[in-house]
């Protein structure tokens, strides 16, 4: 049984060509451009490499070790601020390293951790014409906090520049020399 709702009910008939559908215009839709590709000029430019280069911070600037994180956690001073706690120890080599950590437990996951890593990292390189100006050179280990991940560069930054400057101002106070390594923590 076939059944006639379609004939009785769309209809067959087609509508009248509309006369003015598509505008043409010799030069198109004067907005955009007609390729897919930016113009000339405009838009992302791929970032150059020495420049990047320039930012980080050179192998033997870093604490790397294990070892080297332990030994400053042992012997050196710490300081407490609210972004970061800071630990330093008399370098035993002539220049500023820098250790960054951000625990799990502290800051958070891997998104967090990377983030707070970062900010760090950058507060120490944008201090170190400040650190240079320090007659000691000195191995520093900076933790974050979970604080971190609320603020900007600029609230960390100052954090790290007024313990920068207590550390030069009390600098007779500190030890001056790197302190011997130890063997304490020998695996059996």
């Amino acid at each position: 049984m076939e059944s006639d709702y379609a004939e009785e009910n769309l209809s067959t008939e087609q509508p009248p060509p509309r006369q003015e559908a598509r505008l043409s215009r010799t030069h198109g839709h004067q907005e955009r451009p007609r390729s897919a590709e930016t113009p000339q000029g405009e838009g992302p430019q791929a970032p150059d490499r020495s420049s990047l280069l320039s930012l980080s911070s050179p192998k033997d600037a870093r604490l790397r070790k294990r070892a080297e994180f332990l030994r400053v956690y042992d012997q050196g001073v710490r300081f407490e601020g609210r972004y970061m706690t800071v630990f330093i120890v008399p370098a035993a080599r002539g220049k500023h390293r820098a250790g960054i950590t951000a625990t799990k437990k502290a800051i958070g996951n891997a998104v967090m951790r990377n983030r707070a890593k970062r900010l760090l990292r950058e507060c120490f390189r944008l201090s170190r014409p400040q650190l240079d100006e320090i007659g000691t050179k000195f191995d520093w280990v900076l933790n974050g906090r979970r604080s971190l991940l609320r603020a900007s560069i600029h609230e960390p930054l100052a954090e790290f520049r007024a313990i920068a400057a207590r550390v030069q101002r009390g600098e007779d106070k500190l030890p001056q020399r790197a302190p011997q390594p130890s063997n304490v923590r020998r695996k059996a």
